[in-house]
């Protein structure tokens, strides 16, 4: 069966899965974005105190933590299928609390809930696709779906300053305009499957076939032509037994072959989040300080918004050809480059150039951690192993500014950016070194190769 779908050609179906899976992550990067837009208006409303509103900013990345978690290990138990449509539900549902919340309390809460929906909907979106796509195109392909974030971004720029500051209510509305995808479910009920691996994995092989069969048959309508025959058998996957408990399932990632590419997936996701959050936290900021009032500008959101868009996309085709992990590296560096020149930045182009080049970088770095992470588990606890790093990469996130506004009173300037490089340069060193080569390889021999490798 898994032959059988490796040879398929791109086709409808899979771009229809692709736009499926890519609104969920348009409003998840809207969900995330939203936060700032609506801060100052609620900050208002409720009187909040500086400290109140650093906890309400957060409030996402602490949902998005415990998300991605828990959406791993319930995705490898119960179904990539019903924990993507579970979190949707428990997204749009909070989302909707929080617009009519009548204290500060209530809203952070149902802030914090809205995170957890949309990080687990992050988390397992990618591992649930990854394996409907044949390997030649699975680069791109997960690539063009993390690129599906930065339409929330700049939705959520156009929200934020079209709706919040014109209306009294106006961080409200946007909120319930954030409940809109629960209308989304109806569609995913009918049109998307489970995952033949999912399946295979826990025995429903008569269910599997079904799925694979429906892809054939739609594939086959899409394109106007007779299927190629399969090409020889895939392996079969060398870690096929189910964890016993999810606690299993997360001591398994760190046992035996699985613990270099776990140490590997949670250092870069780590690094990368940390700089992310550090680099355009931090440098804005203090470059204010300096005159250069443009990073407060809506000019200045809209294009670093615009320009993850670029950054995404073109990460996700340069990936296919020289391969993820040296992608990530690549990226990595024009991105601590880019952040180099806008800590040098010495007049309001300068800042808008390189805040677009380090938007850039960073963004298409995200790209290929999204294709490359699912790729280095195996099909039992893909799920997890996602969910885990990227939950531990939300720890970077969240550190960030604390650390960052704890060190730069004695280290200065250049001294927290020094900081902020090294962080990132451990995860470059991570994937060159210890990361595999997974182009245009079936997800169960990149499991082989890895186990073999150890």
């Amino acid at each position: 069966m898994l032959a059988r779908v490796e040879r398929l050609p791109m086709s409808r179906p899979h771009f229809h899965l692709l736009f499926q899976g890519g609104l969920g992550y348009t409003f998840d990067g809207m969900d995330g974005a939203i936060v700032a837009f609506i801060l100052p208006a609620a900050a208002a409303v409720f009187a909040l105190s500086g400290p109140e509103q650093g906890v309400l900013a957060s409030s996402t990345l602490m949902g998005y933590l415990f998300g991605a978690l828990a959406a791993g290990m319930l995705g490898d138990r119960i179904g990539r299928r019903r924990v993507m449509m579970y979190a949707l539900a428990l997204y749009a549902a909070a989302s909707l609390v929080a617009a009519f919340a009548p204290n500060w309390p209530v809203l952070l809460a149902f802030r914090i809930v809205a995170g957890v929906g949309t990080g687990a909907e992050a988390a397992i979106i990618a591992p649930f696709l990854s394996e409907f796509v044949p390997s030649r195109f699975r680069g791109r392909y997960i690539g063009s779906l993390a690129g599906f974030f930065s339409f929330g971004f700049v939705l959520a720029a156009l929200l934020g300053y079209f709706l919040v500051p014109p209306f009294t209510d106006g961080w409200r509305i946007v909120q319930v305009i954030g409940a809109v995808p629960i209308l989304m479910l109806l569609w995913w009920r009918r049109a998307l499957p489970e995952s033949p691996r999912y399946l295979l994995a826990h025995g429903r092989v008569d269910e599997a076939e079904a799925v694979v069969e429906r892809l054939e048959r739609r594939v086959t309508r899409a394109t106007g032509r007779p299927l190629p025959p399969p090409a020889d058998a895939v392996p079969a996957d060398p870690v096929a037994e189910r964890p016993a408990s999810a606690a299993a399932a997360l001591a398994r990632l760190w046992r035996g072959a699985l613990a270099r590419q776990t140490a590997t997936t949670w250092a870069l996701w780590f690094s990368i989040t940390f700089a992310y959050y550090g680099f355009f936290t931090f440098i804005p900021s203090l470059l204010v300080q300096q005159g250069l009032t443009i990073t407060k500008s809506f000019g200045y959101s809209i294009a670093i918004y615009l320009a993850q868009i670029p950054g995404y996309y073109s990460a996700a085709f340069v990936s296919e050809r020289f391969d993820r992990k040296w992608t990530i590296g690549g990226y990595l560096v024009g991105g601590a480059l880019s952040a180099l020149g806008l800590a040098t930045a010495s007049s309001n182009g300068q800042l808008l150039a390189f805040g677009i080049l380090l938007s850039f970088f960073m963004n298409g770095t995200y790209a290929c951690l999204y294709s490359y992470t699912p790729e280095v588990y195996p099909t039992a606890i893909r799920a997890t192993g996602m969910g885990a790093a990227s939950a531990f990469g939300r720890v970077g996130g969240i550190l960030s500014p604390i650390i960052i506004g704890t060190a730069y009173s004695g280290l200065g300037f250049f001294g927290v950016f020094a900081l902020t490089c090294a962080v990132l340069t451990v995860g470059v060193l991570a994937v060159l070194v210890l990361g595999v080569s997974t182009k245009g390889r079936t997800l169960e021999d990149i499991t082989a190769q890895t186990t073999a490798s150890s």
